[in-house]
């Protein structure tokens, strides 16, 4: 065999281990021990995930290998005003044709950033100004906080539209762990935000600092939290303060926010914040004003309140939800409409809601304009017994994940296995 007949033939066999692996030429990789000089494939591997976003097009992946990836300073992509992003994606895919970049099989990426300390900065690990892309499998940790003022750092933050956030895990650092700031048509599915303190900013309780976060302005409809779990986080779990869309929350579990892992009392420690503007007399509210939804969620040991209007000027859906053991279970606390006085919450939708064993079980609530059935808090159902409280196993909520990311089984005293499969999203895993 000739030369160049022994070249044809290894590409060849290249790219058949290539198809045998359910991969594409076009692929690129991404390892801890890689080299941006490198062509990125899986035998050399590009160093960086910004390299590596370079070489893509739409409806490609790029493949991240398992392992430590220990950011450093000089790693950070773009400096603007108080913000350093770290990594920042700003290359779209199309529709059909998403630009992926998800970890390498069963292998667990992780992006250390505890070394990133650009002085008097916050830091958005991941930044997302692209549309159609899919993060998936990634590990963010350790991302700091220098700036003392009034601020926020962030692990991924999504200013794009159509992207998908997928078994993401963002954890110990001093940042929010998933905030959509902007954008519209954005699933987070089956990712957890967890042991997350800012510890340098404002009066160092952490009080911006929630598992997930939606803002968005008026237009930015259809964002979507799925499968979600949110604990140890210094602030709330999940928080939709100042939205001008309405954002759904479905299967998601938030459990001991406002909390160290020590028990030390932090910021706010709500489970879901799910509206609001702020109580000042002068706040505008947007129009109209959004429904957000609460959907077959589960909310534990929340010192404030697991479920909480938080002055909304509106109506919101809770459906099938679960409360147990917050301050107050279910915090339905409203606006007037001239925003001069916080009253009782009025023309929400409560249906099916479970509270047990919470300090009060339910606040501020209208319930004469509000439409109610079947909730075991309700008076004209039955009134739940506080003696000896049936013993609920509270580490199921932060056990491992199942092979496919979906939720660990639960149980829940008084809940049947119907109920339970709702909150675990095992009827409920369609796309947003």
């Amino acid at each position: 065999m000739n030369v160049s007949s022994k070249a044809v033939l290894c590409r060849l066999l290249g790219v058949w281990g290539l198809l045998a692996a359910g991969l594409s030429a076009a692929d690129r990789f991404v390892a801890p021990n890689g080299d941006d000089s490198n062509p990125g494939t899986i035998e050399r591997p590009f160093a960086t995930l910004s390299h590596a976003q370079k070489s893509v097009s739409p409806g490609e992946t790029v493949f991240l290998r398992g392992g430590i990836y220990r950011m450093k300073e000089s790693d950070v992509s773009q400096r603007d005003g108080f913000l350093a992003s770290i990594m920042l994606l700003d290359k779209s895919g199309t529709r059909g044709r998403p630009i992926r970049y998800q970890a390498y099989g069963g292998e667990h990426p992780v992006f250390d950033c505890s070394q990133v300390k650009p002085a008097g900065l916050r830091i958005s690990a991941i930044r997302v100004r692209a549309s159609w892309i899919h993060l998936k499998g990634i590990s963010i940790t350790g991302v700091q906080v220098t700036h003392t003022g009034h601020t926020q750092s962030i692990c991924v933050e999504n200013l794009g539209d159509h992207n998908v956030y997928e078994q993401l895990r963002m954890h110990d650092g001093q940042a929010i762990g998933l905030f959509i700031g902007r954008g519209s048509h954005n699933l987070v599915l089956n990712c957890d935000a967890w042991n997350n303190h800012d510890f340098t900013s404002g009066n160092q309780r952490g009080g911006n600092t929630d598992g997930f976060g939606c803002h968005v302005a008026r237009g930015g409809a259809g964002n979507v939290f799925r499968g979600c779990r949110a604990w140890f986080n210094s602030d709330d779990g999940f928080d939709c303060i100042s939205t001008g869309s309405a954002v759904t929350f479905e299967n998601c579990w938030a459990f001991r926010n406002g909390l160290s892992a020590a028990g030390k009392r932090l910021g706010d420690g709500n489970g879901f914040k799910a509206g609001g503007y702020g109580i000042e007399p002068d706040a505008r509210f947007p129009d109209p004003v959004p429904r957000h939804r609460v959907l077959h969620c589960v909310a534990v040991g929340n010192p404030s309140s697991g479920f909480y209007a938080n002055h909304h000027p509106g109506g919101i859906d809770f459906i099938g939800n679960a409360a147990l053991s917050n301050g107050t279970n279910f915090n339905f606390l409203g606006r007037s409409a001239d925003a001069k006085q916080d009253i009782p919450g009025h023309g929400h939708r409560i249906l099916d809601n479970f509270s047990l064993n919470g300090g009060c079980e339910t606040a501020n609530l209208d319930e004469a304009r509000c439409e109610m059935s079947g909730n075991h808090f309700d008076p004209r159902t039955r009134k739940l017994k506080k003696s000896r409280p049936p013993v609920f196993d509270e580490a199921s909520l932060s056990a491992p994940r199942k092979p496919d990311g979906s939720l660990p089984d639960i149980t829940i005293p008084g809940l049947d296995a119907r109920r339970i499969s709702l909150l675990t999203g095992a009827t409920t895993a369609k796309d947003g």
